[in-house]
């Protein structure tokens, strides 16, 4: 052999060890290819829904089907872990402490509230794995929204009651309320339908049109719930 092939042979190993393993050849921890897999059923909830089959998913997500089995023994399973992964770890516990700061005005708290909740919602995989779950995965969106009543709804609605002078209210004003800040909420939540189902321009100035909404919102509200009093 000449000294010319040894040398482009050992060139061609050399490139070889140092060429880096694909993913797909490594051992991963278990913990990591969890994580893997729940990134993965993430990206393909949030494109397709949650119809498919758990043969489906694991052909869709790159794993078999005995294997996806291990980490999670039913795609409700897998689901729930979605809903944990995308829902409650990204919910800022302090969110409710800024809320109820009474150092600030609560036009400052309601605004900076929603400017980081907007930042956590407003995006792809959150919007469409809400509205299909909305669809098809009956009691997993009930569970964020009484969440979202409790710890944000009711909050905000006692800071605006004291801030604006409006006595305790009736059961039924009390659900009359809860309407009221929905139009706040939806609105906001609006914005990520708008982008990520209809596939439509929105601003790119996000906190600002958030500024906006809180104002219009609070600009309205003693008038509102003095009205809810009256009648």
């Amino acid at each position: 052999m000449s000294s010319t092939v040894v040398k482009k042979t050992r060139a061609r190993k050399s490139a070889a060890a140092a060429a880096p393993v694909p993913e797909t050849g490594r051992r991963l921890a278990r913990e990591d290819r969890e994580q893997l897999i729940v990134q993965k059923a993430i990206k393909y909830f949030a494109t397709h829904g949650f119809s498919a089959s758990t043969r489906e998913l694991a052909r869709e997500i790159g794993v078999s089907q005995p294997l996806l089995y291990r980490y999670f023994p039913s795609k409700e399973a897998l689901a729930d872990r979605v809903f944990q992964e995308v829902y409650l770890s990204r919910w800022n516990h302090e969110w409710e402490d800024l809320l109820r700061d009474r150092s600030r005005p609560l036009v400052e708290r309601l605004t900076d509230f929603y400017r980081q909740y907007g930042r956590v919602i407003l995006k792809s995989d959150w919007i469409r794995i809400f509205i299909f779950a909305g669809l098809t995965r009956e009691g997993i969106n009930n569970r964020y929204l009484a969440r979202l009543r409790e710890r944000i709804f009711d909050v905000v609605l006692a800071e605006m009651r004291r801030e604006f002078r409006i006595p305790d209210p009736t059961p039924q004003q009390v659900e009359d309320e809860i309407e009221f800040i929905w139009g706040l909420h939806a609105a906001i939540f609006y914005i990520g339908v708008r982008k990520w189902i209809y596939g439509l321009q929105v601003p790119k100035d996000l906190d600002r049109v958030i500024d906006q909404k809180v104002h219009a919102f609070l600009d309205s509200a003693p008038s509102v719930l003095k009205r809810m009093r009256a009648a």
